[in-house]
């Protein structure tokens, strides 16, 4: 059965936690919610509850950094790329402290609480912080990797992760990258990117077509920042069309980075973005919300369907 993404991300900086002791965490009164209370529980020396006070934190972190520590800085995404913001700004970007932002429940998974608590901009706002690395968590196995990763990797780095949980969408022995995305199904006729908990979606999603005669391949894209220009050239000139799914705004995301990336190629093909259209959401069932506002498996398939009729 697939685990919640946050549970996963709990065990693992706990696991890791024990082979490297420059591991601190920080946290903003919600450890119970992020799972950072995993590593508090168990090593409370390297846990900083700070309050409710993101920048402060982030101001903490940047000293931890500076004197040879590996700070995790955790809350929700939407507080932690608005109010930590400028921090982010300061000492991860402009002075380069290799300060990991983890931001927990991305995109609508705090579904009940509403717009407030909803992480729909964070992908764009953190992706344009120069020397910032950017990646979103699509299951159990790729935020172990992400972790590890922060862990050794001396940059800075914002990881998105998920309330929910996520059925497993790589193979057992798959080699992940910094700056790469993975193709986990092959297809010929559209090619879907995905990232976060919309790469399973899409699977989804493909499968659905693939009984309508369409072949989907599906992309994970799990690192925005720096993005894999060499793979989405590929696609788009392999499959002729493509689409975009990310749970979070259409404006600047994952689909403005592919975007990007097809433009400066010069390749142009049919292209369909699916995610939050211009517009915040509401408080309500997960994939309630998700269905009303077009990030599920039959948006997806409906704008591979459109993208293909458009080649």
């Amino acid at each position: 059965m697939a685990k919640a993404i946050r549970e996963v991300y709990g065990e693992t900086i706990k696991k890791y936690g024990e082979l490297n002791k420059d591991i601190v965490v920080l946290d903003a009164d919600v450890s119970g919610s992020t799972k950072s209370a995993m590593f508090g529980k168990e090593y409370p020396d390297r846990f900083y509850n700070c309050g409710i006070c993101e920048y402060a934190m982030m101001g903490m972190a940047a000293g931890m950094a500076k004197s040879g520590k590996i700070p995790f800085v955790n809350t929700f995404a939407v507080f932690l790329t608005t109010l930590g913001s400028l921090a982010a700004r300061t000492f991860m970007s402009y002075s380069g402290l290799p300060i990991k932002m983890m931001g927990a429940y991305g995109g609508m998974s705090d579904a009940f609480d509403g717009a407030t608590h909803h992480a729909l901009e964070d992908i764009a706002m953190m992706r344009t912080l120069p020397g910032v690395n950017v990646m979103v968590a699509s299951d159990a196995q790729i935020t172990d990797w992400m972790v590890k990763t922060a862990i050794e990797v001396k940059e800075p780095m914002y990881i998105r992760l998920s309330r929910d949980a996520a059925p497993d969408c790589h193979p057992a022995d798959a080699k992940f990258e910094l700056g790469k995305g993975m193709v986990v199904r092959e297809g010929s006729d559209v090619t879907i990117i995905a990232c976060g908990l919309m790469v399973s979606t899409a699977i989804t999603a493909a499968e659905a077509l693939a009984a309508k005669g369409i072949s989907a391949r599906v992309v994970d894209m799990y690192c925005i920042k720096p993005i894999d220009a060499e793979l989405i050239e590929k696609c788009a000139k392999e499959t002729g069309a493509v689409v975009t799914a990310e749970e979070h705004s259409v404006i600047g995301g994952l689909g403005g980075a592919v975007a990007e990336v097809l433009a400066k190629a010069g390749c142009a093909v049919p292209t369909e973005m699916v995610g939050m259209q211009d517009r915040h959401g509401e408080s309500g069932p997960y994939k309630d919300i998700l269905h009303k506002y077009g990030m599920d498996a039959e948006a997806v398939a409906a704008a591979a369907e459109k993208a293909v009729s458009r080649k």
